[in-house]
Order: structure tokens, then sequence, then C-alpha cells
């Protein structure tokens, strides 16, 4: 996969998690500070103004992606996309190219940084039930780098839709208890969208 390729995955990711504003807000309202949606926006936009403006190779389009991010104010959502984004950077190539090999130690590096961090694990109701799944499916993958996004996406999706059944076990939302269980988790389905969008060609 090219650089440019990769480069209008990211785009089409953070196009997907834009215009999810609305919805991430509506689901961050009901346990949550109601701001995720506009984080979200934000660190998606950011993202994609990086991708934009990088002249580098693969590795340093995610380093300038990593860093735009890095800078913004916002809720927790910044530092666990950061250091997410910092692990994809630190084992990309720093070419114009990378294969399946590459795409899935660049993801596999990517959740070993953000798992180190969060604590978070799959039924916890974070954006981790996204990402575990999202992981696993990479680490499992052996076709061709296009498809290796929709496994991803596939399984993200349906971790972000599990956590309906799950009580929070993080943040504000901690303190409702069994009153979360029916609603989803808007770390996890910002994730979920993410991964919906990189598996757009």
């Amino acid at each position: 996969m090219k650089k440019s390729e990769l480069a209008a995955r990211l785009k089409q990711a953070c196009a997907s998690v834009t215009a999810a504003e609305g919805t991430l807000t509506e689901i961050d309202s009901k346990f949550g500070d109601a701001d995720h949606g506009l984080t979200m926006h934000k660190i998606a936009g950011a993202i994609s103004q990086a991708v934009d403006e990088s002249e580098g190779g693969i590795q340093a389009m995610l380093d300038d992606a990593a860093m735009a991010v890095m800078v913004l104010n916002g809720g927790s959502a910044v530092p666990l996309w950061n250091t997410w984004l910092d692990g994809l950077q630190e084992a990309a190539p720093e070419g114009d190219e990378v294969d399946t090999a590459g795409l899935k130690a660049m993801f596999a590096h990517a959740f070993e940084a953000l798992d180190e961090i969060s604590g978070a694990k799959t039924g916890d109701k974070t954006m981790m039930d996204a990402l575990i799944p999202a992981a696993e499916a990479i680490g499992a993958y052996t076709g061709d780098e296009a498809g290796l996004f929709a496994a991803a996406a596939r399984a993200a999706m349906e971790g972000a839709e599990a956590t309906k059944q799950f009580t929070a076990k993080f943040g504000r939302a901690k303190s409702y208890g069994e009153q979360t269980i029916g609603t989803p988790d808007a770390g996890a389905v910002s994730m979920a969208l993410f991964f919906q969008g990189l598996a757009q060609a």
C-alpha cells in the first residue's frame, strides 16, 4: 500500500468520525461530559490536516498526525489517541510504501502502546472494547492490505456494539453503574467509526 492510499484512507476515517459528531455527543451526554463529539471532531480534524500537509514518508505522516493531536485541548481522548498514533508511527516504514506485514506490525505496536497506559480490558466499556478486537483481527489476518482494514472494521464495530451490554468501569460514567447498560460507549463507537473509514478505499 502506497502512502497516498493510506493517506486517503486516514482522511476517510477522519471524515467518518467527524460526520458522527452529533451521535457521539448524544451518547456521551447520557453518562459523560457531553464533549466526546467535539473532542473527536478536533482530533479527526487535526489528523486529517496533518495527513494533508505531510511531505515525508509514512512514518513522518503518522508522526505529524500524532503531534497534531498531542497539542489539542480536549478530554481524555486526546492523550489516548496521541499514544495510539505515536505507536503507529514508531513501527511505520520511513518510505512511501507498506505491505500487509508492515501494517500488521504498525497496528500491533500501536495497540501495545495504548494498552500499556489504558489499563482497560474487554468488557470495561471503553474505546478498548473496539480496539482490542480490531487489533486481534489484524493480527490474525492473512490476506491483502485492503481486506485487512475491512476485517478490523467489522471486529471494531461488533466490539463497540457489545458495549451496550456492559457496565462502565472507567471515567465519569463509572458512577452510574448499571444505569449505563443499554448505552454504547462513545469512545468505542468513535474508534469503530475510524476503522470503518479506514476500510473505505
